[in-house]
């Protein structure tokens, strides 16, 4: 048990019980009892004398009625006619000695609740000794036993306990209590015999190598053998070298090896060849074991007596040579005395006294160490000197009473401390005065037996102390030691102790949270605040890197954010180089995506505090690596934090314009000619999301380099800016205002540069000339070379376009802006290459200008001119037979925007009753593309009557046109009505004899079954799609043009393919769906060997699940092109699948239509 704990087994503890025993009995002993000094034998004859103690018969392994009923039958002996009931105190004490904790925490909480709190109880649950895991096992589980019964396990019911010291436990939480081997299985003679064999040794534990591991590695380490210690640490990399608490033993930290070496003969006896014996136990209770085991600790004793005859030997040594010097002391004081009384008056010469006594008390504490008042020395000199005094005078009056003086350094006047007008001899004094139990032989008892007088006396105490007090704190409380750790960093003198205080900071949590790490950076900023650039990085920084690549996140996220916090504290040179190529390193090496967004924020921070120009390439290396990493919040951090003060150094050098946006236009560029076959998406998406996060500090640029500028003084009241004028800001560093001081000095400078537009004109501004005459050049001609069709180009291109012209304003967006993109899209048909295809109305520039400039501001007026581009596109590229890449991408673009519809929807309509057919089949074909973001409403009221009015048309390439359309509304509406509406006009497609010869129309109807079947109402597909395509591949079959017959037979095959997928019930297949393949085999069979086998193994397929169905086997969905019959008709499809070489498409279809 823990030094200090109360013995549950005690029975005499219980002050309350022992009042209410019959017979009054006291079983504590008094001293007198035995020899002074001694401890009572609990097994002499005067022990057997004592009234019995009435605990259960340690025979018994656990309560029971049984035992009950022996003890109350004791009482009954004991207590002759008193009531035969058992004290509690007896209840608990057996409880407790048989280590049912659970069922005594149970009964002390009852007791509780009814006010009859036993104190043996209350000791116990209150002393956290008694939980050690280590601790010792009880006697109950020697006599019978029971193996380490003692060690207590942290379950949950016992770590609820309010006493429990949770710091006693190692971070890693509960270790099995079956490392313990229990020695109380194994005799202690075969025990000893075992240790003191050389050739057995007991075989090392895992703690055990766990903690020689460690200070195996501290050793090597301390001793610069490092390449060892490296080694070693590779071999046993399972365990954290850095921390004790990773070893899991609930112990401070030990000495070092040398340390241990040093004092290995000095040591004290193993605890395990002890006995633990109970005070207040019957010689009768206790096992055989325990008895047999006293003759074997007589060596040990006698070389333990040795050693304390030494000791006291030593200290008699000592206490003589200190009473020596307190005479030499009181003399030198008579002389000063008689001395002073030689050359003042007496008034004088007394107060002189005073003060040479509370001088020579000073003195007397300089003895220890200069620092310390030591409250022994003061007590032991005042008895030497009262002593002496008495023998040199004669006995003072009773009303003159002897006064001793110290002075503390806080006060102004001597602290007095009365003296009894006795007559005792020094010695008895002396004596009388050591049965006052202080302790100062331990490292605490010493801390404690002296008291500092300067603040250095206290940081060195602290320094002292701290080590020893943040382990046993618990961990979700240390960081309430990160004022008194940083206080004696700041103030302690000895570099070597702040050095390790601040490795304590910041190894105080394991893994600290973010909370944790705020207190912890706040600390370190206070800390730097306080000492200075120079201590900050000899002290603080080497912190950091230290524990750059500790395995535990957690910490290195902690040097990251250190490495931002203290940037503002530490040297220029050390900001530009070290730190920043520490952080480089994180954000090259690091794994972890919180690690890197907190590198990526100091980099903001220091790129604020750097001033070296040499440092500009090597910060556009880590903006471009920030921008590539794969973690989205690393490239957010990077947007809001390092780009924004990247850009506003590159202004204070003047090269934002000249370098750093020619840097990343010239890297899209080189990156469009490079993806000629194929686009890095990725990457010019990176590159372009740069540029738009230097817009803001461009556009401050502009105004802060303006010809008014000087004239932009704040008079009166600002001007008001509107809430919408900027697009939001990703961060608050890309905020316009913020970048230019102040709201209302921007409000003055946008009002200024406004007029300045408007009457003034762009002379002399360099900065906007700039903008105008290079950067937007560029930019229009890298729009017209990337391609049309990649929708996520033209998105970020659009989004690019629309918060420049947001940013830089109304007025420069339509003098500046749109101009250049008018003058480059001059909208005619000579502006169309129909040949090639490559005009500039087919490139991206069309819908990168109606989407990201012609959308940036929605007045009627601005409406009007995007209405007006996108029909003149529409017109122009119908009339020339150019491709329609271009409009499609414009419509894509704005029919994500529900706020557009109309509007399209209104240039769709003008399409629809343009006089020529071609521009009525472009209109058409747009509707395809709008119907899936438009609401219902609009779709009825709008689309459908138009979709009508252009399949009665007279030119069939127009109704054609509309047949995508109207299979796009049957795949997304669901408005009865309306589907109704859709499905007469597609019936009478297929059902007018007008129709029976058109092979266009025919094969636009089956491409759209195949798009839109599996997707579609059940109820259409099932009574409408297969009954027709049936119909059509009947009629194919009697096809007299070879051509048609195999086109419409490829279509044919691709839409089965694709509504293969779908769940098709039994009477359709057998009246539609089977007949259809088995017409479509029989095309193929003459024109397409390859299709042919495929359609085989459909057919099969789906006979043998007709079958299966009709012999009662209930079968799952129809998945017929990937469910095939056997592995040979598996491989024999795939690998006809794969010889096809004029179906990619429909191959596409095949498994991609899958729902």
């Amino acid at each position: 048990m823990a030094a200090g704990s109360v013995n549950p087994f005690n029975l005499s503890d219980s002050e309350e019980e022992t009042e209410r025993r019959p017979d009054g009995a006291d079983i504590e002993r008094s001293p007198g009892d035995g020899p002074q000094g001694q401890t009572t034998n609990p097994f002499s004859p005067q022990a057997d004398s004592e009234p019995a103690v009435l605990l259960l018969s340690s025979s018994r392994t656990s309560p029971s009625v049984e035992g009950i009923s022996v003890a109350t039958a004791a009482v009954a002996a004991v207590g002759g006619n008193a009531e035969t009931r058992v004290p509690v105190d007896v209840i608990a004490a057996q409880l407790l000695r048989d280590q049912y904790i659970l069922t005594a925490l149970e009964l002390h909480t009852e007791l509780l609740e009814a006010g009859r709190e036993l104190p043996r109880l209350r000791d116990y649950f209150s002393n956290p000794g008694n939980f050690e895991r280590q601790s010792g096992t009880p006697p109950a589980c020697k006599e019978q036993g029971l193996g380490p019964g003692g060690a207590l396990n942290r379950a949950g019911s016992i770590s609820t306990l309010d006493s429990l010291d949770f710091a006693r436990y190692s971070d890693d939480g509960n270790r099995e209590s079956d490392e313990r081997v229990a020695e109380c299985e194994v005799p202690s003679q075969e025990r000893k015999n075992f240790k003191s064999s050389p050739e057995i040794q007991e075989p090392i534990r895992p703690l055990e190598k766990r903690a020689l591991n460690f200070l195996v590695n501290e050793y090597l380490l301390k001793n610069e053998y490092k390449l060892s210690s490296i080694t070693f640490s590779d071999e046993n990399d399972d365990q954290d070298y850095e921390l004790w608490d990773d070893v899991g033993l609930n112990i401070p930290k030990p000495p070092d090896l040398l340390q241990l070496y040093r004092n290995c003969g000095n040591s004290l006896p193993s605890p395990r060849e002890t006995v633990d014996v109970a005070v207040g136990v019957e010689a009768g209770e206790l096992g055989g074991n325990c008895i047999s085991q006293q003759p074997l600790q007589k060596p040990e004793t006698i070389q333990q007596a040795e050693v304390v005859e030494e000791l006291e030997y030593q200290i008699s040594l000592l206490n003589n040579e200190k009473q020596s010097l307190a005479e030499q002391i009181k003399k030198l004081q008579s002389e000063i005395q008689e001395l002073k009384r030689n050359v003042s008056t007496p008034l004088a010469a007394g107060t002189e006294t005073g003060q040479s006594q509370a001088d020579s008390a000073e003195d007397r504490a300089s003895l220890d160490n200069g620092q310390y008042l030591d409250i022994r020395g003061v007590t032991e000199a005042e008895e030497v000197k009262n002593s002496s005094t008495a023998r040199a005078s004669a006995p003072p009056a009773p009303s003159t009473p002897h006064h001793a003086t110290l002075k503390p350094p806080d006060s102004k006047g001597p602290v007095q401390f009365d003296q009894p007008n006795r007559k005792l001899s020094p010695a008895f004094h002396q004596a009388l005065l050591s049965f006052c139990r202080m302790s100062a032989d331990s490292r605490l008892g010493s801390e404690v037996s002296r008291i500092a007088d300067s603040e250095e006396s206290v940081m060195l105490m602290l320094g002292r102390c701290l080590p020893h007090i943040v382990p046993n704190v618990l961990l979700a409380k240390r960081e309430e030691l990160i004022p008194l750790i940083l206080c004696t960093a700041c103030l302690h003198p000895e570099p070597k102790e702040r050095d390790q205080l601040l490795h304590i900071l910041f190894n105080l949590i394991k893994r600290p949270d973010d909370e944790q790490r705020q207190m912890i950076l706040t600390g370190c900023v206070a800390f730097a605040r306080h000492v200075g650039p120079t201590r900050v990085e000899a002290e603080l920084l080497p912190q950091c890197w230290e524990q750059i690549n500790h395995k535990y996140p957690e910490r290195r996220l902690l040097v990251a954010e250190s490495c931002g916090a203290l940037a503002p504290y530490l040297p220029k040179e050390i900001r530009s180089s070290l730190v920043l190529s520490m952080l480089q390193q994180m954000l090259a090496e690091d794994k972890a995506d919180m690690v890197r967004e907190a590198v990526v924020k100091s980099l903001g921070i220091i790129m604020a505090y750097i001033d070296d120009p040499d440092k500009y390439s090597q910060g556009f290396e880590m903006m471009l690596l920030s921008l590539g990493d794969p973690s989205e919040r690393v490239v957010n951090a990077t947007h809001q934090v390092f780009i924004p003060a990247f850009a506003a150094w590159t202004t204070e050098l003047g090269n934002l314009q000249s370098q750093l946006i020619p840097s990343l236009l010239s890297r899209i560029e080189k990156l469009l000619k490079q993806g000629e076959h194929g686009l890095d998406e990725h990457k010019l998406h990176m590159f372009l999301s740069a540029l738009q996060s230097l817009i803001p500090p461009l556009f401050a640029v502009v105004l802060q380099n303006a010809p008014f500028t000087s004239r932009a003084k704040l008079q009166g009241e600002a001007p008001t800016i509107e809430v919408t004028r900027f697009p939001r800001p990703a961060s608050p560093l890309q905020d316009v205002a913020t970048i230019v001081g102040s709201r209302e000095q921007l409000a003055l400078l946008l009002q200024l540069y406004d007029h300045q537009l408007l009457h003034e004109g762009t002379t002399g501004w360099d900065s906007l000339l700039w903008v105008v005459n290079q950067l937007l050049p560029q930019l229009i001609e890298i729009v017209g070379r990337i391609n049309v069709t990649s929708s996520t180009c033209v998105h970020e291109f659009s989004r690019f376009f629309w918060r420049l012209c947001r940013t830089f304003g109304k007025i420069f967006t339509n003098t500046k802006v749109k101009p250049q993109f008018q003058e480059i899209l001059r909208l005619s048909e000579e502006n169309v290459d129909a040949t090639a295809g490559n005009g500039i109305l087919t490139k991206a520039t069309v819908p990168i200008y109606a989407t990201g400039v012609l959308t940036c501001y929605n007045q009627e007026e601005d409406r009007k001119l995007l209405v007006g581009f996108l029909e003149d596109v529409m017109t122009t590229l119908s009339l020339s037979h150019a491709p329609l890449d271009s409009l499609k991408a414009s419509f894509v673009e704005l029919g994500a925007n529900p706020a557009y519809h109309e509007l399209l929807l209104t240039v769709l309509w003008y399409g629809v009753v343009h006089t020529s057919a071609l521009v009525r089949c472009t209109s058409a074909r747009m509707f395809e593309l709008l119907v899936k973001g438009v609401n219902e409403t609009l779709v009825a009221q709008r689309v459908v009557p138009a979709l009508i009015t252009l399949s009665s048309d007279p030119e069939i390439s127009v109704r054609i046109s509309t047949i995508p359309a109207f299979g796009t509304i049957m795949e997304t509406v669901t408005q009865k009505e309306l589907l109704e509406r859709v499905k007469m006009q597609l019936a009478s497609f297929l059902e007018d004899p007008q129709y029976q010869d058109q092979h266009s129309l025919h094969m636009e109807i089956i491409k759209t079954f195949g798009r839109v079947g599996p997707n579609a109402e059940p109820r259409f597909r099932d009574e409408f799609v297969l009954p027709h395509l049936h119909k059509l591949a009947l009629g194919n079959n009697m096809q007299t043009s070879e051509n048609k017959r195999i086109d419409i037979a490829t279509q044919l095959f691709e839409a089965y393919s694709a509504l293969s997928c779908c769940f098709i019930s039994e009477d359709l297949m057998v009246n539609h769906f089977l007949p259809g393949l088995r017409c479509l085999r029989a095309d193929m069979e003459h024109f397409s060997p390859e299709h042919e086998v495929i359609l085989s193994s459909m057919i099969k397929e789906c006979e043998l699940k007709v079958e299966n169905k009709a012999v009662g086997e209930a079968q799952g969905s129809m998945s017929i092109a990937a469910s095939l019959v056997g592995e040979d008709a598996k491989t024999k499809f795939l690998s006809k699948m794969g010889q096809l070489t004029t179906s990619g498409a429909m191959l596409a279809n095949v498994f991609q239509r899958k729902k």
